[in-house]
């Protein structure tokens, strides 16, 4: 008779601590992908119904290709700029809302409650896009911000998967590598967008070419040349930040 050994694998602290910040992250979520999704689709629905399909489908996909544009402009300028006290409604307004919105997520990258924005915090602009476009034909401005709507819905899920989950196809390895190199000590003034690195070789903040090479390589043996900022990705920040996921995650 054969004995069967069966291995239980015991999560650790960090390991609950990781999937509770997770979860932290998704509930944030839920509302505005449940929200946009359904305002996407409902306007794709009636553009398809439309005599001017071809059109409505071109505005739609151009509103999801500008996202990408609008992702990385805002990432660059709005999260990552500085917005000063001073007088005025308009600088008090960006110095108490914007200043601090994104310092604190790569304060504490892995932290659920900066990982994803709120709907409260998007659906203003978002009303008001909505409000302007529908001056236009349905099947020209309102398809375009539909698009841009769905797009940054699918843009936050891809930044909450490249925090917390370790997907084998090669494009979430490289975006993921992408996005955390831009979270380490050298890597705060390149890799601003979120979805591609097109924008950052448009504009001049791609990663620079070594590390590129040893960060796309997937061989540890070029990854331990570029200490720390590979190192802290390949470890998940453990040696940086109070919410490290647990080192056994790592890819």
């Amino acid at each position: 008779m054969s004995a069967t050994t069966v291995t239980t694998k015991t999560e650790t602290a960090a390991q609950r601590r990781l999937r509770g910040e997770a979860a932290k992250a998704r509930h944030r979520l839920y509302p505005a992908t449940a929200f946009y999704t359904t305002y996407a689709t409902a306007l794709l629905w009636l553009g398809l119904r439309s005599t001017e399909r071809l059109l409505a489908m071109s505005c739609f996909s151009g509103g999801m290709a500008a996202w990408t544009v609008l992702e990385y402009v805002v990432h660059r300028y709005v999260l990552h700029g500085r917005f000063p006290e001073g007088r005025g409604p308009v600088r008090w307004f960006t110095h108490k809302y914007f200043d601090p919105l994104h310092w604190e997520h790569h304060a504490r990258p892995w932290d659920g409650e900066h990982i994803n924005g709120r709907i409260r915090d998007t659906l203003p602009f978002a009303a008001l896009f909505a409000a302007v476009a529908s001056l236009a034909p349905l099947e020209t401005a309102p398809m375009f911000v539909a698009g841009l709507l769905q797009a940054y819905v699918i843009e936050e899920w891809v930044h909450h998967s490249v925090h917390f989950y370790h997907f084998r196809n090669p494009y979430f390895r490289y975006i993921r590598r992408h996005h955390l190199y831009h979270h380490s000590p050298k890597g705060s003034e390149v890799g601003y967008g979120l979805t591609s690195g097109f924008w950052d070789v448009i504009w001049g903040t791609r990663i620079p070419e070594a590390d590129r090479r040893a960060l796309y390589s997937y061989r540890k043996a070029a990854l331990r040349r570029l200490r720390p900022p590979v190192i802290f990705i390949e470890q998940g920040g453990a040696a940086a930040h109070p919410l490290e996921p647990p080192l056994a995650t790592r890819e």
